[in-house]
């Protein structure tokens, strides 16, 4: 038994620790610290990797978004729009004419996705794999951001991606995916009382 969990961690320890540093991520965005998004940067490079060898190519794609967003959201938390009293970014809240826009280009996402997994790849899961790949590239922007309601997008899509890990037997994932979506219900409760300061 020893030896298989040793065997079982030296082949996943790629996945291990982009788990590990998957959950600093969120803790650090729950935070507001800078630190989210080289932690971030380095989570979505292992899981290029992880994602390939899965046939998750859609999830594959998304870490590669998030490598670009990662440096996008860094300089934006470092050099944004600041108020003159503060240091950092502030939170706030997601206008409507903002959710259409964000709903157009999920759905143009989607389809574009989509049609590149059911073509050119085997992937078994292209629907459910689209559809959070989608969300989440709407969601990391509103983190870079600031928007507040990104959080609930990350639950959603947190829960459906627990499934997806299940259906693929990556379990350091799945667990790391629970944590995210408890974490991403906490991470909306402290910025909402940070919303609330503000005002």
């Amino acid at each position: 038994m020893h030896n298989e969990i040793l065997e079982w961690l030296a082949g996943n320890k790629i996945e291990i620790l982009g788990a590990i540093l998957g959950i600093l991520y969120i803790f650090f965005s729950i935070r507001q610290n800078i630190f989210t998004w080289p932690t971030g940067l380095l989570t979505s490079a292992l899981y290029i990797f992880v994602f390939f060898q899965s046939k998750f190519y859609a999830d594959m794609g998304l870490q590669v978004y998030y490598v670009g967003i990662s440096i996008y959201g860094w300089y934006y938390w470092a050099k944004g729009k600041k108020p003159e009293d503060t240091e950092t970014v502030p939170v706030k809240r997601t206008r409507k004419i903002l959710w259409i826009k964000m709903g157009v280009v999920a759905a143009l996402l989607y389809g574009a996705i989509l049609f590149i997994l059911l073509n050119f790849t085997d992937s078994p899961v292209p629907f459910m794999d689209t559809l959070t790949t989608a969300l989440s590239i709407v969601a990391t922007w509103m983190l870079a951001r600031k928007y507040i309601e990104h959080w609930l997008i990350w639950i959603v899509v947190d829960v459906i991606s627990v499934g997806l890990y299940i259906y693929k037997d990556l379990w350091p994932t799945v667990i790391l995916f629970v944590v995210y979506t408890i974490m991403a219900v906490l991470g909306y409760i402290e910025w909402k009382k940070d919303l609330k300061t503000q005002s």
